[in-house]
């Protein structure tokens, strides 16, 4: 298995959102199936930058009924099934070699009257979603993405709907308290533009896209970095260091102790 490397960012093509805008025009809103597939977008990228993170390993699709991956050594995105401490959840994204490393789900609300009607609701189910992991798997990093179209979330609505997230984001160690997330994204969109709001949330809030890598990476490489799968460089890195004139640098096997 392979050195851990920096995560790249977590970057939505252009073309890509304003396809999905103009699907969301046609009535101001997607429907199920379309809220489900757009949030895949946002599964697709980060499970891309964290088998980058991981050493350039594969992304595969998970079986929604398996306990454990098919390949420990790969990112997983589809439904990822985990039995927490509180109750069995699928996620859209997961690393777990041996036992959960990692977890992201993407959400969506896609409409104003969704908005005002289910914001708290998805409030509370982070905080289980973050909390049934972190109390069988305390040093999982969890990570959220909520994705709203700008014009349906505004005012005083938006203001509180950030502050509600702001309270889930940031758990920095395993020890820290189980509801809170180590990641929280939220991105709010233009369907018309196919843009993200580059204002909101405002500069340097952890609740930002373009901080969701930087955050995994951090947390992260603080609780797996050196530790196996990722405490020797893989084929593809080694020729990398021996091509840059650098030194390949190999753990020491332990030695078993003797019998008597």
């Amino acid at each position: 298995m392979p050195l851990l490397a920096p995560m790249p960012p977590i970057i939505i093509p252009t073309a890509d959102l304003q396809e999905w805008g103009r699907k969301w025009s046609e009535n101001e809103a997607f429907n199920k199936k379309q809220g489900i597939d757009f949030g895949k977008v946002f599964d697709k990228a980060i499970g891309s930058a964290l088998a980058t993170m991981l050493g350039g390993i594969d992304v595969i699709t998970p079986n929604q009924k398996a306990l454990l991956p098919a390949r420990p050594d790969a990112v997983e995105v589809g439904p990822v099934r985990i039995i927490g401490g509180i109750r069995p959840q699928n996620y859209d994204v997961g690393y777990r070699p041996d036992g959960i490393r990692f977890v992201s789900d993407s959400k969506t609300l896609n409409d104003t009257a969704s908005v005002g009607k289910n914001f708290q609701n998805m409030v509370n189910d982070l905080g289980t979603e973050a909390t049934t992991v972190h109390i069988r798997f305390p040093y999982a990093v969890v990570g959220f993405v909520v994705i709203i179209p700008s014009p349906c979330l505004t005012g005083q609505t938006r203001e509180r709907f950030t502050r509600m997230l702001d309270r889930l984001v940031g758990r920095s160690s395993p020890i820290d308290v189980p509801h809170k997330a180590e990641v929280v994204s939220l991105v709010m969109w233009d369907p018309t533009t196919g843009t993200v709001d580059a204002n909101w949330p405002p500069p340097g809030s952890p609740l930002r896209i373009d901080r969701f890598s930087d955050q995994v990476q951090a947390a992260y490489h603080a609780r797996y970095d050196g530790m196996a799968p990722h405490d020797k460089p893989s084929a593809a890195q080694k020729r990398a260091l021996e091509a840059a004139g650098e030194e390949v640098v190999e753990p020491e096997e332990p030695e078993g102790e003797e019998e008597d």
